[in-house]
């Protein structure tokens, strides 16, 4: 990867050293990736796969806050 900016590297990759707290998670068929707030809420940051009009639902828009239970 080449990276051309006029910013220092430092600046660049600082957010890169801080532990990042999402995970991965499928719920109904969509990979997702979610930040957990607390106890059984996660907020959606990204979808990853699943069907298409998936993507279009408003129930998955980046930055919702959904409900979660992680299998045992």
């Amino acid at each position: 990867m080449t990276l051309h900016t006029i910013m220092p590297l430092e600046a660049v990759w600082e957010k890169q050293r801080e532990a990042d707290s999402s995970a991965e998670v499928r719920i109904q068929g969509v990979l997702m990736e979610v930040r957990p707030l607390d106890f059984h809420r996660v907020q959606i940051v990204r979808l990853l796969d699943g069907p298409l009009d998936s993507y279009l639902n408003p129930a998955y828009t980046p930055g919702q806050i959904i409900q979660f239970v992680p299998p045992s």
